[in-house]
């Protein structure tokens, strides 16, 4: 789930930093093939320019995906079995299903044509023809272009041999070089009198993409001549000579051995130590991970705008939040340097403890004013936290690894990562020895709260007894049992939930690690009341939860307050009452990328907007909420008469409406922009809600 972007039918392409240069026949011949194949794939060396293209091609062909055109990036995966769930948050599929997650992804793409971008496979080969082959014959609308060095060997592919670019002194590589160049040192210029150098270089570098923009910032330092002269095979023997390359290989080594000579000590070896990094970082991951013998954190900073500036490093943004990131072969390059410094176990170490300190402080922030920067903050440190997930796991003591999943609940439980850190949380606890401990009470806990999905409340029994057997590890204040108050709820057991659950005043106040876990008793409270139409406690409730997340500046579970609230309000006949809180839980729910709470809250401003007689607002809103349905993982309870709830609105909307402007109405839901829909459901300019 990148941060910046919501969930919809437009896509997530980044915008492409710079101009794109050439390959005018690779773009024709790849818009061809899109046409009539369903998989295509860009194979090529390293460095030749194979993502690039695809990115172009991608946004190029936008128009003709009308569901999308979704970038998956693979290159910061490690674990093979993590594509299928790359492949769900890149396309915006919230993980809140215990069916199988491929079997979600095939319906969450089936549709409206799609085009499924794949980026970087060769590293998870396997998995990923295995993925493709399921996607393509369980979604016959979808195409999938992918970039790798090696084919998928899927049925059906076609591929496209990406080639250096040609060399003549009117061709792509001295048309790419000059405008890097340019870029780098505005004053310089194409020329006649310099052309055939220019040509010179870029045959020296074989018209390899990578390595012509890595030697055109050499310019900034030396004059056209001099970065001619300095081209020879000298860089080969300074890194590894031992180790046998092909050509083409050993040419874009040659680029990043030059750039790595000119780099300082100190940056050089800053260089090697940012490889431990998966996806970006930023600048306090950097001061930490990296600091350490001759380099100061304080020094850090200069450092990364230096490499920066030498096209070594990539900076995302500008200002306090920027990211920075290294392409894959540069970063194979410094990785292999790393190793060569004998400092890799240490530096990885730091990475690891780094991320499980910065998993630490998102707990105990998580009920807070800062919890939607904490969102926005582990999704993009996904991929870091996966990597300082599989050291833990592979270290000897099971603890790191029982820890750190476990402490990333909120992250499983409340960012649609619930399938995935159920996979974590299993593997530690398989590796276990003993179930002693309160590591291993944490994540016994964490993993019995990620099964509580709709699919599944009968697991909550097991959260209630996990969560009591955890409070005496870490002699926290001991629950009531709410959850399996809950699922009684659910199997119709009402009167026993009741005596459960008890009244609304008897729920402690409680301190430290135990506030979730008591916040998170109210809102089931409110939910059982709700579902025993007790409308007047379940409003006493959820105004309890609404205020003690307000007093805290908690937003997620406040979120469910107010649903609650405007539950209660419906349930009394006064949905005038429930406009509002209703609107303040899904404003809550878009901002901390919940899709699940936002789907449900939809649901419920149909309810209101029906009651209100607004019935063409109402119709379209159950097109939203099917919609958002669909991106939670649970498009059955968007279908047409699947649930009660669509059962019954549909026949009223139907009634009021005509069945040939009610499915017009919803149809006009389903398909509006994710910024409109939400305005839509809104009442107003999403702006207006502070989103």
């Amino acid at each position: 789930m990148a941060a910046s972007v919501r969930d919809g039918t437009t896509g997530n392409l980044p915008a492409e930093a710079n101009a794109f240069v050439g390959r005018g026949l690779e773009l024709a011949e790849t818009a061809e093939l899109l046409e009539t194949a369903r998989l295509v794939t860009l194979t090529g060396p390293a460095g030749v320019g194979k993502s690039r293209l695809a990115l172009r091609a991608a946004h190029a062909g936008r128009d003709a995906f009308p569901g999308g055109v979704w970038l998956v990036e693979l290159s910061e995966l490690r674990d093979p079995a993590l594509v299928t769930n790359a492949v769900a948050q890149a396309t915006r599929l919230t993980e809140q299903t215990l069916r199988p997650l491929l079997e979600a992804v095939c319906e969450h793409l089936a549709g409206a044509p799609r085009l499924l971008v794949l980026d970087t496979c060769e590293h998870v080969l396997d998995e990923c023809a295995r993925v493709v082959r399921e996607l393509l014959a369980r979604a016959p609308r979808l195409r999938v272009l992918a970039t790798s060095r090696q084919p998928l060997n899927v049925p059906g592919e076609h591929l496209l041999t990406v080639a250096p670019l040609p060399l003549g002194e009117h061709d792509d590589a001295v048309a790419l070089f000059a405008a890097r160049a340019a870029a780098a040192v505005p004053s310089f210029a194409l020329t006649d009198a310099n052309r055939a150098r220019v040509a010179a270089v870029c045959a020296r570098l074989d018209g390899i993409p990578l390595a012509l923009e890595l030697a055109a910032v050499r310019l900034r330092g030396l004059p056209l001549h001099r970065l001619l002269e300095g081209l020879d095979s000298r860089f080969d023997l300074l890194v590894f000579p031992a180790r046998p390359h092909p050509a083409r290989h050993r040419t874009l080594r040659t680029a990043i051995g030059w750039s790595h000579e000119l780099c300082t000590p100190l940056e050089r070896l800053l260089w090697a130590r940012l490889s431990v990094f998966a996806g970006g970082w930023d600048v306090e991951a950097a001061e930490f991970v990296c600091h350490g013998g001759p380099l100061d954190a304080e020094e850090i900073l200069a450092l990364l705008v230096s490499l920066t500036e030498k096209s070594v490093v990539a900076r995302d943004a500008e200002g306090p939040g920027a990211r920075y990131r290294m392409l894959d072969t540069v970063r194979s390059f410094a990785a292999e340097w790393l190793a060569g410094l004998g400092e890799e176990d240490a530096v990885r170490r730091r990475h690891r403890d780094y991320y499980h300190w910065i998993a630490r402080q998102g707990e105990a922030e998580w009920l807070g004013p800062g919890q939607r920067m904490w969102v926005e903050r582990l999704t993009a440190e996904h991929a870091n936290l996966r990597l300082a997930l599989e050291d833990c796991l592979a270290e000897p003591d099971p603890k790191a690894a029982l820890e750190l999943s476990g402490t990333l609940w909120y992250f499983w439980f409340a960012c649609g990562c619930a399938e995935e850190g159920r996979g974590y949380l299993e593997r530690a606890l398989n590796r276990a020895p003993d179930t002693d401990g309160p590591e291993y009470a944490l994540a016994a806990w964490a993993h019995r709260l990620v099964t509580v999905v709709p699919e599944d409340l009968e697991a909550a029994e097991s959260v209630t007894a996990a969560y009591t057997w955890l409070a005496e590890e870490r002699r926290l204040p001991a629950p009531a049992l709410p959850l399996t108050g809950a699922s009684l709820a659910v199997r119709g057991e009402s009167a026993r939930s009741a005596v459960l659950f008890g009244s609304a005043g008897q729920v402690p106040s409680v301190d430290g690690g135990a506030e979730f876990f008591h916040l998170l008793t109210l809102a089931l409270q409110a939910y059982l009341l709700a579902s025993q139409a007790e409308f007047g406690r379940c409003a006493a409730v959820a105004e309890r939860l609404r205020a003690e997340c307000a007093r805290r500046g908690e937003l997620w579970m406040r979120a469910w307050g107010d649903f609650f609230l405007s539950l209660a309000a419906i349930g009394s006949g006064r949905p005038d009452e429930a406009v509002r809180p209703a609107r303040e839980a899904l404003a809550a729910k878009w901002l901390v990328h919940d899709r699940l709470g936002a789907a449900a809250v939809t649901n419920l401003l149909v309810a209101v907007e029906t009651m209100l007689g607004e019935t063409e607002l109402a119709a379209r809103l159950l097109g939203v909420s099917g919609r958002l349905w669909h991106a939670a993982g649970l498009p059955q309870l968007a279908r047409s008469g699947k649930t009660v709830f669509r059962r019954e609105y549909e026949r009223r909307l139907r009634a009021s409406l005509g069945d040939a402007r009610f499915a017009e109405a919803v149809h006009e839901g389903w398909e509006a922009r994710p910024d409109a829909a939400i305005a839509l459901a809104l009442g107003g300019s999403p702006a207006d809600w502070g989103l």
